[in-house]
């Protein structure tokens, strides 16, 4: 067989092929020549957008098919008794219905795979034929029979609840004299539902006091509580954190000669990965630069299978509120064997890596070493020292260590411009706190040269260690990031033409395209709202055992490496990195494959997501008591999110996030525009990005929730924007821009 083949003979190859299917894979099946290849791309582009097929990946599959482990959450059982479950996250838009999965329960399951109606789990999906079967592999989150509120006593006895979830607003449960288990005003409480009935409160059991609310430092505690983040260590954690000795320069190589330092933000906990630079003295390689990037070595003292180890994986991530922070292992390991402070003998994983003048990695290669940090210093300090103004800290350090490394910086961006990945400009607020743990001040941070230069060799080592791994067959934890979905692109380029900005049709946009498209806004009014839309057309990044790519940083290759202290996936990569270069025998064990740390990515990944929220509602809540003596004040903002319910606003100064609801709007009738985000009147037109002023009607702190009415609007803003009001296709539902994941 020598030929192209047909738009039919396409959809069912892949539609019977198991396992990896791409280009190659049908260009190989049909006798296809490179020559052929920009036809066949053609050809699976066309039926990709018919929505015949799944591009997604990198890979191609039968269109609404599931992967290896999917997240699901258990609806049911069928008329024999067995568990139905759905998954999680689908798109019912491009693939109809989500599958059913039927749930079969091993006969010796343990405590962890048995769930019930109403359980979220991650399970192995088993493909028999048209059934979709599966198995859980671990419970994530129980069936709430729960609720959590803020107890508010009552004169008489008993109390109301008063619900943390913005959705529950105006919701309260009533609670008996009898009832309380001894909560008083302002505890968190976990309360059993006793009754709903039509007329009247419903009523409720205290079962649970979670701790007391009365400061702001305390509200991070309801995240906690509502997310069921573990923040508590056993008493087999911490004995064996306190066990643990510092580890010896026996077998390492030693650099504490090399003047390390480390650059973290000013309120920093732990300090875990530290840079290195100078000119490389080869004479092949005239301009280039030896960049070094030394890491905490966490795997010496976690080992897997232990205590510690067990514990990081059920976190999979350290969890940081303004107030406090819920660490992945115990402060002995993280904030001091495993923290390099200055002046002190430290193990690390460290890779070096050779750069040319061109700004490209020419060859790297990983140790295991000692090293002894210089300095530590924070992002502002470092730009001051490089830009003539040092401290006493800096000034001796400014010319001969922070010199070479903005050099080497600077030589590195001609590749990432060269590169071109995906250059949004979001601000990102801060939350600074007094000492009594109330808001002082919401900040946006400057971003400094000095972010990039540490962000900049952060992802070359982790580009680094992902080779290492795949050139040596060693299984890892991959850091993806999906290219945007074909429903995504359609409402993007239905967006954009409201306009007046095209967008191709047909073909994958890579990040170039949107970079594009951001450089034609740039210093105009609409420049914030189309980094906002852009940034909502992509899609989330995970961690995965396969490797797809990571379409935002336009890279064939990437794995999390540079800081094992918060997050357990660069665990992963380090043992897997140690047995790659043979380090040490405290490497990855034995039998580690892509199947085993399937599970771990999926897991892991719905943690990340967990604390993303955590953080997230935490935030709000903290500025709606900030606000809360300010009702009826009058604020700048813009308006952050559009549908059908109503506007969302962010507020300029603070970052803060508020609703609108579309019976308030105005006097007139206005008809909402799905396409243009807008809502459409006869003489104004409201819509994503608009500045306008609001005054606050209402704040409940507790939910962290938000209530405005308009009292202003740039209606200028409608001529400038060149409104066109279009029907199109949902566009990506709306979501915070807060934090750079990557």
């Amino acid at each position: 067989m020598n030929r192209l083949p047909s738009r039919d003979e396409l959809v069912a190859f892949i539609r019977e092929r198991s396992g990896k299917v791409g280009t190659r894979e049908i260009a190989r099946a049909f006798g296809a020549k490179n020559a052929d290849r920009a036809a066949l791309n053609r050809m699976l582009r066309d039926i990709a957008d018919e929505g015949l097929i799944d591009r997604r990946r990198k890979r191609l599959h039968h269109a609404g098919t599931l992967p290896p482990v999917v997240l699901a959450d258990v609806t049911g059982r069928d008329s024999d008794g067995e568990l139905l479950a759905r998954p999680t996250e689908w798109d019912e838009e491009a693939h109809g219905a989500p599958p059913v999965i039927r749930i079969a329960t091993p006969r010796r399951a343990q405590p962890g795979e048995v769930a019930g109606v109403g359980d979220r789990a991650l399970i192995r999906i088993e493909q028999a034929g048209e059934e979709t079967s599966g198995r859980v592999i671990k419970l994530i989150d129980r069936a709430k029979n729960r609720t959590l509120g803020i107890f508010r006593g009552l004169p008489g006895g008993g109390g109301r609840l008063v619900p943390i979830d913005k959705k529950q607003l105006g919701r309260e449960l009533s609670i008996r004299a009898d009832a309380t288990a001894g909560a008083i005003d302002g505890d968190l409480v976990a309360v059993e539902v006793a009754r709903h009935g039509r007329l009247g409160l419903a009523a409720g059991t205290v079962v649970a006091r979670l701790g007391s609310l009365k400061s702001e430092r305390a509200v991070s505690l309801i995240a906690i509580h509502a997310h069921d983040i573990p923040h508590t260590f056993s008493r087999a954690v911490l004995d064996e954190a306190d066990a643990a000795r510092a580890a010896s320069h026996t077998g390492r190589e030693d650099w504490r000669r090399m003047p390390f330092v480390t650059i973290d933000p000013p309120d920093a906990k732990d300090h875990d990965d530290a840079v290195h630079a100078v000119p490389d003295p080869d004479p092949k390689n005239v301009g280039g630069h030896i960049v070094s990037v030394a890491i905490a070595d966490v795997a010496h003292y976690v080992r897997p299978g232990s205590a510690l180890d067990r514990e990081a994986v059920k976190r999979g991530n350290s969890v940081y509120f303004p107030d406090r922070v819920v660490p992945m292992l115990p402060e002995r390991i993280s904030n001091d064997l495993c923290s390099l402070r200055p002046h002190e003998d430290r193990p690390a994983l460290a890779v070096r890596m050779i750069i040319g003048a061109d700004g490209r990695k020419r060859s790297h290669t990983f140790h295991r070493v000692s090293i002894r940090s210089a300095a530590r210093l924070h992002y502002e300090q470092a730009q001051l020292a490089v830009t003539g103004r040092p401290d006493e800290v800096t000034e001796p350090i400014a010319e001969n260590i922070l010199g070479p490394l903005y050099a080497a910086y600077r030589t590195v961006l001609h590749a990432r411009d060269e590169r071109g990945p995906l250059d949004l400009d979001i601000p990102e607020r801060k939350i600074v706190l007094k000492s009594d743990g109330t808001v002082d001040r919401v900040i946006m941070p400057q971003r400094l040269e000095a972010h990039r230069l540490i962000e900049e060799f952060m992802i070359l080592a982790n580009v680094a260690a992902a080779e290492t791994c795949e050139r040596s067959h060693v299984a890892l934890i991959y850091r993806v990031h999906d290219e945007p979905s074909v429903e995504k692109l359609n409402a993007l380029r239905e967006f954009l033409h409201t306009l007046d900005i095209s967008l191709p049709k047909g073909g994958a946009l890579r990040p170039d395209g949107f970079n594009n498209i951001l450089s034609r806004v740039k210093g105009r009014d609409v420049e914030r709202l189309v980094n906002e839309v852009v940034l909502r057309t992509q899609a989330q990044a995970e961690y995965s055992s396969e490797n797809f790519g990571h379409f935002g940083l336009n890279l064939r290759r990437y794995a999390h490496f540079t800081s094992p202290i918060r997050r357990y996936a660069d665990l992963v990569v380090h043992r897997a990195l140690i047995r790659a270069a043979k380090l040490g025998a405290d490497g990855q064990p034995d039998g580690t494959d892509a199947r085993s740390l399937a599970e771990i990515a999926a897991n892991i990944s719905a943690t990340e997501r967990r604390a993303m929220k955590a953080e997230r509602e935490t935030a709000d809540r903290l500025i709606a008591h900030f606000l809360a003596d300010r009702v009826g004040a009058t604020f700048d903002g813009h308006i952050s999110g559009v549908t059908r319910a109503g506007l969302f606003v962010e507020l300029d100064e603070t970052g803060a996030d508020g609703f609108v609801p579309a019976r308030t709007i105005g006097d007139e009738y206005f008809r909402f525009d799905e396409a243009g985000r807008a809502f459409v009147g006869r003489a104004v037109t409201h819509r994503l990005g608009d500045p306008v002023t609001v005054q606050l009607v209402e704040a409940a702190p507790v939910a962290g929730a938000l209530r405005f009415k308009l009292v202003g609007h740039d209606r200028a803003a409608e001529k400038r924007t060149g409104h066109k009001p279009r029907s199109s296709p949902k566009f990506a539902p709306r979501q915070k821009a807060r934090g750079r994941r990557r």
